[in-house]
């Protein structure tokens, strides 16, 4: 037997029991937790060091005990441990506060299958730009690649889906790398980072010294060698570990537009006739307020469609606000501003747009703003930066000047007609059931005015989309491009604990609630009192809508009309059942659910829907 062979052995011997004791017992996590102000320092009082300097107030998880020492020093600092029933959640409400509140948002979540749980979730953060960090658990530095518990190659799975990648080495390597994964999370294009904790790294010294104690090692030369290998490890592994370091938060930078760009811009937007804004997610990113960006769009006075997180930025019943009748409009408009929006699918790749206008496209990230470019469209004048920034630059270059106001005015009458047709299409006797249509318009007359509305589902959410009118900037929240289903739960939570004073509503399809349906357990734990409104159809109508006429079948799109209100009631929530005899009463029910919500109680109303042509020719792929 070769050196490298009785080392494995000898390693795998050692520290087994660390790992068995972690994940039988939880012996460890309790006696930190039972011992608190008497247990020596360990590295996860570095972690929440560093987290509570970058102002981060909540952690949410799923519990583990990799990542234990993480969790209980936060506790202790005073940040907020807010813990969930599936990982993928843990990291969509840490999206949803780095969206809401302009900070980073945080999730840890155990090796192994705790990490591979997020990869859709982290995947959809990175592809919504939104600044979050992920701590994971792992194996002990000295067991990775010999068959530990949970361990895995974490490191290439992440790569590909974050800005920056580390695994901690040393437990004096904690505080630099954390503070470097969070400056990164937040500079240039937003994105999130993955920061690996080995379970050695993260337990007092005492107790990781005790496991690395060789209790029979072997006689002669090689008992000697291992020992002096694994002592030498160990103080590497903590050496420097508690000297004192920089917490404070890293410079993020921010691409900004050069004056030079702003004044071109200034000098094509004068001489528009017909200018039209798209205005994307990227434009409500720190570090310009959503309220300034708002008084500037509302100074230039040009008309706005408005996508992702930047739904609401104009407020409820804005003039310049045209939600219907988009393509028409491109069509028509000289010049177009891309703030933040992308030539992809959702803009056919850049093939709504008329070859004659003028394309200003401002945007962090390079690719993103010159997506496409090369086929169906071409900027006169691209910008990579800040989209916020740069709308509040050139508010001030064309102080005094507005967009002709005939413009807006036709644009928004053409959003009138378009309006009063679906309030037609929801006047319709559906087949058995409600009219979704209906349903949806009788909620958005009934929001307060500070809610926050959380879009998680396929047809009856692309429905609420053109109905449902957010209240101002930051109140809307959905996937982005990836179209992630599941996203309700995470979101809502986040969303709740940033605003308590605000109703939360998520927006289910009975599809996509069966992912995240168990969260109103924490809900109930955590006080987060939301209200879900699921339209229940019983199938996945965003995909049979075009299966069945294309391809004669329905199958694998048949759900069933269940008592998803029974199962809230399970939860320690409260449930409605809302069908075609409850149709007079919609809104009596709804304010009983918002009543029931700010005495404590999260709400599932569960709504019995027909099917409408509203949306035939909808893209599902």
């Amino acid at each position: 037997m070769d050196i490298n062979t009785m080392l494995g052995c000898v390693l795998g011997f050692v520290f087994g029991g660390l790992i068995l004791a972690v994940y039988k017992l939880g012996v460890l996590y309790q006696l930190i937790h039972k011992t608190e102000t008497k247990s020596p320092r360990h590295g996860g009082e570095s972690v929440a060091e560093v987290l509570r300097a970058h102002g981060v107030k909540f952690v949410f998880t799923l519990v583990g005990g990799h990542i234990s020492p993480i969790l209980v020093a936060c506790e202790k600092l005073g940040i907020r441990i807010v813990d969930t029933r599936h990982e993928a959640t843990a990291v969509f409400a840490a999206d949803a506060v780095a969206r809401l509140s302009g900070t980073i948002g945080v999730a840890a979540v155990t090796a192994g299958p705790g990490l591979t749980n997020t990869v859709t979730a982290v995947k959809n953060a990175q592809m919504a730009e939104s600044p979050l960090l992920l701590m994971g658990g792992a194996a002990a530095t000295l067991l990775q690649g010999r068959g530990a518990l949970q361990d895995i190659d974490q490191m290439s799975l992440f790569k590909p889906l974050c800005k920056f990648c580390a695994s901690v080495r040393t437990v004096r390597e904690i505080v630099p790398v954390v503070r470097k994964a969070i400056a990164i999370a937040q500079s240039g294009t937003p994105g999130p980072v993955f920061v690996e904790f080995p379970i050695d790294t993260l337990y007092p010294f005492h107790l990781v010294e005790k496991e690395f104690a060789v209790k029979n090692p072997p006689k002669g030369l090689m008992g000697k060698v291992v020992t002096w290998y694994l002592h030498n490890h160990l103080k590497n592994l903590f050496a420097g570990a508690w000297e004192a370091r920089d917490i404070a938060p890293l410079p993020v930078h921010i691409p900004q537009a050069t004056d030079s760009q702003v004044q071109q811009c200034v000098e094509l937007v004068s001489r528009a006739k017909k200018p039209v804004i798209l205005l994307g997610s990227q434009a409500t990113l720190p570090p310009t307020p959503v309220d300034e960006i708002r008084k500037a769009l509302e100074s230039l006075g040009i008309p706005c469609f408005l996508g992702g997180m930047a739904r609401g930025m104009l407020g409820r019943d804005s003039p310049l606000h045209i939600r219907q009748n988009r393509r028409d409009a491109l069509k028509e408009a000289d010049l177009v501003l891309l703030a933040g929006t992308v030539c992809d699918f959702r803009l056919s790749y850049g093939r709504v747009l008329s070859r004659r206008s003028k394309i200003i496209a401002v945007n962090r990230d390079k690719s993103q703003l010159m997506k496409n470019s090369d086929m169906f469209w071409k900027p006169t004048v691209a910008i990579q930066g800040d989209a916020g920034s740069f709308l509040l630059s050139l508010s001030k270059g064309l102080r005094g000047h507005r967009c002709p106001e005939d413009w807006p005015q036709s644009l928004k009458d053409g959003d009138r007609t378009k309006e009063n047709a679906n309030r037609q299409k929801a006047a319709e006797k559906t087949e058995r059931h409600l009219n979704p249509l209906k349903v949806l318009h009788h909620v958005d007359a009934r929001m307060a005015e500070d809610s926050i509305i959380v879009a998680d589902g396929g047809d009856f959410v692309g429905s609420a989309a053109y109905i449902m009118r957010p209240r101002g900037p930051l109140c809307w929240l959905d996937p982005g491009a990836f179209g992630t289903l599941g996203v309700g739960g995470g979101f809502a939570l986040g969303a709740k604990l940033c605003r308590p004073e605000s109703e939360v509503w998520i927006i289910y399809g009975d599809g996509s609630l069966g992912y995240s349906v168990a969260e109103f357990d924490t809900f109930t734990r955590h006080k987060t009192p939301v209200i879900a409104l699921v339209g229940n159809d019983a199938c996945w109508s965003q995909i049979s809508r075009e299966q069945v006429p294309i391809l004669g079948s329905n199958v694998a799109c048949g759900l069933a009309f269940t008592d998803y209100h029974v199962v809230a009631d399970g939860y320690g929530g409260k449930g409605h059942l809302i069908g075609r005899e409850d149709e007079d009463r919609l809104d009596d029910i709804i304010c009983k659910a918002q009543q029931e919500s700010r005495e404590g109680r999260a709400t599932l109303l569960n709504v019995l829907i027909g099917k409408t042509n509203f949306r035939d020719g909808s893209i599902s792929v």
